[in-house]
């Protein structure tokens, strides 16, 4: 084997995104370092046991030296750290409450951050959120935009946020995704996303029932998400320096009749019910425009919503995922994304 590419950090890396990352970044002859207090199990990274380049800890973050006391003594120390660990999601931080929820979110991040200091990492990669812009008044929002959270998991994102753009002038370079709705199969998939979970109900019930039924979200292949952070972590380490991108493209922004007009498509024996919900809950209704991370980091979706759909029907069809009605595909109360 030619000699690794490099070292990289996942914290919360046996999820829905860092199981899927890891399996890229040992494709991409990177050494992994993979971090996850495994509340979910630990399924999705056993393949990974025989790779010479695939080290695994079981660690809670909030730990003051997690990351430190995990790496291995024979390897160099990380590039770059990827920080995916979190309590993720408007449900979820409501249910834990404010203090574990910034304890987690916040506090958390500010520990792994200090820590990829101290080791010299050159990159710290974010996953943030695109709740964090909230409502939008019509126009597609931007990096730029004004950030108006609607949830207790927007307000400890953009204070995590908030912290690492204040350490942009030195130490490890922080660059932030704000990720889209996910969609997809990854090593270990979730059912409590829209698309995802759509088609789960439509395919087990035969019936969907929803809500706010004129807003627009936008989607993101899990794949696609993966590739997205790849390009950030092979990007010069100047050129992302405290750059916040939108990951998504375009063509993936939707309402939800669309797409349950996707998943009709596909099931069109569901029954759709249409309820009002006029408070509480996650109210975003936003349009994304994703035109920095395209310039920038040359990035460009390679699946659709309609591949999600067909995906995720064939996954529950074929037996492929069994019991998805598991805790284990949720993220009702913790870690990782």
């Amino acid at each position: 084997m030619n000699e690794p590419t490099g070292h990289v950090v996942i914290t919360g890396g046996a999820g829905y995104i860092g199981s899927l990352l890891t399996a890229e970044l040992l494709r991409a002859n990177y050494r992994v370092t993979v971090l996850d207090a495994l509340l979910f199990g630990g399924e999705s990274l056993v393949t990974f046991l025989s790779h010479p380049n695939f080290h695994f800890v079981k660690v809670d973050v909030t730990e003051p030296r997690a990351v430190k006391d995990s790496l291995r003594k024979d390897w160099p120390k990380p590039d770059a750290v990827v920080h995916l660990a979190a309590i993720v999601g408007f449900p979820a931080c409501q249910a834990v409450g404010r203090q574990a929820a910034w304890r987690y979110n916040v506090e958390a991040t500010k520990l792994a951050f200090e820590q990829a200091a101290g080791l010299g990492s050159g990159k710290f990669v974010f996953a943030s959120t695109y709740s964090n812009y909230g409502l939008s008044e019509g126009e597609a929002v931007t990096e730029e935009s004004k950030l108006n959270p609607q949830s207790l998991y927007a307000e400890t994102k953009i204070a995590a946020e908030e912290y690492l753009l204040s350490q942009a002038n030195g130490g490890p370079a922080p660059l932030l995704f704000r990720f889209a709705t996910l969609y997809g199969i990854s090593p270990r998939t979730r059912f409590d996303l829209i698309v995802n979970q759509f088609v789960l109900e439509a395919y087990t019930r035969r019936e969907l029932i929803i809500y706010q039924r004129g807003y627009s979200r936008s989607f993101i292949h899990v794949f696609d998400t993966v590739r997205g952070m790849m390009l950030g972590l092979q990007a010069p380490d100047g050129k992302v320096r405290g750059q916040i991108y939108n990951l998504g493209v375009e063509e993936g922004n939707y309402t939800k009749d669309e797409i349950v007009a996707l998943v009709l498509k596909r099931l069109p024996e569901t029954f759709v019910h249409y309820k009002d919900l006029t408070f509480g809950g996650d109210m975003r209704d936003i349009t994304v425009s994703f035109e920095k991370v395209r310039r920038e980091l040359g990035f460009e979706a390679t699946l659709t919503v309609d591949d999600g759909v067909r995906e995720v029907l064939t996954a529950l069809q074929t037996g492929l995922i069994r019991n998805p009605q598991d805790e284990k595909y949720r993220n009702a109360q913790f870690i990782v994304q």
